[in-house]
């Protein structure tokens, strides 16, 4: 089975594989996507599957918060209700939220919905992916990593060295990607959270092959395109 993880980045999309050949690709364009999308056999990604047509939070996104704790809960970002998708601005879409559910599309949200409009339209036009491409959240990952600890926040370098450091114990290259994208990209296509962050959700997607994979919650219920709104670990 091919696994990779997937994290959006300024440049697009960053993507880990972490299978017995080891790599890693900056996908630029959408129709790039589509195609590592059809490559693989699995893939945790960090981006939200399955919306809410007429509520704010999904479940798995208000059980994902009270897991990782109050300290870690602002990782966890709200996506837009379905009818607010598509929407041409970020106004129009806070108006339609506001108007559905009586709460505001935070602007961190919106700036990653023209990414979750592309991968929801790739998952509802092409059946076959929405079996295996899984949404994931690298905070989740890297608390089961650490035993159930979270250590420091991602945004200090000593947060971000740990992190690595949980992953170099399973695959010792994720030093030597780590620093050749540092070297290869600028921080205007590629932050050092992204590397960690699709390193450690190749990994998971990985690791599931032999371990299996969990949910949160436990039994997932589906959009109204039959998308799960779901959290994959393992």
């Amino acid at each position: 089975m091919k696994t990779a993880g997937i994290d959006g980045c300024k440049a697009g999309w960053i993507l880990f594989s972490l299978d017995e050949t080891k790599l890693y690709k900056i996908i630029r364009t959408e129709d790039e996507l589509k195609e590592e999308l059809e490559t693989y056999d699995r893939i945790f990604i960090d981006m939200p599957i399955g919306l809410e047509d007429e509520v704010y939070t999904r479940e798995c996104d208000a059980l994902l918060r009270k897991k990782l704790g109050p300290d870690y809960a602002a990782s966890v970002f709200s996506p837009p209700i379905r009818p607010a998708l598509n929407a041409p601005s970020y106004v129009e879409a806070n108006m339609q939220s506001y108007e559905y559910t009586e709460k505001k599309l935070t602007i961190q949200s919106w700036n990653i919905t023209p990414k979750i409009k592309i991968l929801d339209e790739f998952l509802t036009e092409i059946p076959e992916l929405k079996d295996k491409v899984l949404e994931s959240h690298p905070e989740l990952l890297f608390m089961n990593l650490n035993r159930g600890k979270i250590f420091q926040k991602k945004n200090t370098k000593k947060g971000l060295r740990h992190r690595l450091d949980l992953i170099k114990e399973h695959e010792p290259i994720a030093a030597d990607f780590f620093r050749e994208i540092k070297e290869e990209y600028r921080r205007n296509e590629v932050e050092e959270d992204d590397i960690v962050d699709s390193m450690v959700l190749a990994l998971a997607a990985h690791q599931s092959v032999e371990k299996g994979i969990k949910t949160i919650p436990s039994e997932p219920p589906v959009d109204s395109k039959g998308l799960k709104m779901a959290i994959h670990y393992v």
